[in-house]
């Protein structure tokens, strides 16, 4: 039971979070606004429209900057709901645009790419999907980490917020957003002229459903909400030969292997132990058949921490280690380790001003009992990131939403399944539980930031 009672816990200091000076400012003071028929109102929504919509989209999933058919049914969808609309905008990012007198403008970001993995949560509704994924190889793909309830969640905030619109003013900027699994989509909007194009935004907005958080929690870090992550690949070269005569070349599986070992060295001996990192192998490919010594080895890497020099000093000692093995054991000058960062997203940080007002906000306006303080559960990443970096001078606000229910967990403890995790072939969570929260926590902070002139 010790995550009913972690949750108990936190229950409490988010009351005294919620009374305390820190906290208080003048949104505490009540926003003005009906939430019990906002709640009332986005429930109805989910049971009438958006019910179907969310099984749609998890049946449905595509993989990162393929999501074509996800891309159009967003649009569309937000085009029905009043808004303006644009496609492909960083190649099949959805910009919905409303304006509504004066007022801040707000970016409201929901991904929506699946992952390459085969859906074994025996739901329902479970995908079936394969697609052809950007490397030409066919892959089943799922919405193992819940992008179909950021988008469903999206659509209700927007058909939620156009039926309010005499309790508002300000501009809405709707980001659709692909390919956050590859770290990549926001760049690639940012890139087309995403500020540019449709203005900079005075607050941008998102949230994550999780399976570690029960339903009916909401939570944000005042400060760091996710991890840096790097992408790294790193190519071995070898010399081929006969595996019953190794020492007529030079075995790549072996020099791999070496590397694999050396850059655990890295987090135990090189970073300060007080500051976090990780390096994880996930994929260790070479050669093809038992009695041959292949002429290369290619390993993927995942790289993370939450501080940008720490984020350098791995990247730099990986390419310092797999190069120098590479020498070590023998490879010419003329076949050296080759080291590529394919992909990357810096530490998501909160605006602690922002965070601590729109906290106070989702405890007053959701209910003392649905704010949790945040805790990091892990390496988590997300290319949120870029749209609130600190050059760019946009405040962001990015915060979770519980998606297990909470006799999950309980069941679990007590020696039954085990909570699913993200990116896990049986991930699942509670869809309407998930969907409704997130879009009540998404109109709760519109409407203080952007209240009604």
């Amino acid at each position: 039971m010790r995550t009913i009672r972690s949750a108990a816990a936190s229950i409490a200091m988010a009351c005294a979070l919620a009374a305390s000076p820190a906290l208080a400012d003048d949104h505490a003071n009540g926003s003005g606004h009906d939430h019990g028929a906002i709640a009332a109102a986005v429930d109805a929504d989910y049971d009438s429209y958006l019910s179907p919509l969310f099984v749609h989209f998890h049946k449905n999933p595509e993989l990162s900057f393929l999501e074509n058919a996800t891309a159009a049914r967003m649009a569309a969808e937000l085009r029905d709901a009043g808004l303006e609309v644009t496609e492909n905008v960083g190649g099949t990012g959805v910009v919905g645009m409303v304006r509504n007198g004066e007022g801040p403008l707000i970016l409201l970001r929901a991904d929506m790419d699946g992952l390459p993995v085969l859906e074994k949560s025996g739901l329902e509704y479970a995908s079936t999907a394969t697609q052809v994924g950007l490397d030409g190889k066919e892959y089943p793909v799922m919405h193992a980490c819940g992008h179909d309830v950021h988008i469903t969640s999206m659509v209700g905030t927007a058909r939620q917020l156009m039926a309010m619109k005499d309790q508002w003013s300000g501009t809405l900027m709707f980001i659709v957003q692909p390919a956050e699994e590859r770290v990549g989509g926001a760049k690639a909007m940012l890139a087309d002229g995403l500020y540019e194009r449709f203005g900079k935004p005075d607050y941008a907005l998102a949230f994550h459903v999780s399976s570690v958080l029960p339903t009916g929690k909401v939570s944000a870090a005042e400060g760091i909400q996710y991890s840096s992550a790097d992408s790294v690949d790193i190519t071995v070269p070898g010399i081929g030969a006969h595996g019953a005569s190794p020492h007529a070349g030079r075995d790549p599986v072996y020099i791999a292997s070496q590397i694999v070992t050396g850059i655990q060295s890295i987090v135990s001996r090189e970073v300060m132990p007080l500051s976090p990192a990780v390096i994880t192998v996930g994929s260790f490919h070479s050669g093809s058949k038992h009695n041959i010594i292949s002429d290369q080895a290619d390993l993927q890497l995942t790289v993370r921490s939450n501080d940008e020099d720490v984020r350098a000093q791995l990247l730099a000692a990986i390419e310092r280690i797999a190069v120098n093995t590479g020498k070590a054991h023998g490879l010419p000058d003329d076949l050296p380790v080759k080291v590529v960062v394919s992909e990357g997203t810096p530490v998501t940080y909160n605006d602690k001003e922002l965070a601590r007002r729109l906290n106070n906000v989702m405890i007053r306006d959701l209910g003392e009992d649905a704010f949790m303080p945040f805790q990091q559960q892990g390496m988590g990443a997300e290319d949120f990131a870029y749209f609130v970096e600190e050059e760019r001078g946009v405040p962001g606000y990015y915060f979770a939403v519980g998606g297990t229910p909470p006799e999950a967990f309980e069941a679990a403890e007590n020696g039954g399944p085990a909570v699913p995790s993200h990116h896990s072939p049986l991930f699942k969570i509670a869809p309407k539980e998930s969907v409704t929260l997130g879009t009540r926590a998404m109109v709760a902070a519109v409407l203080d930031l952007a209240p009604a002139s």
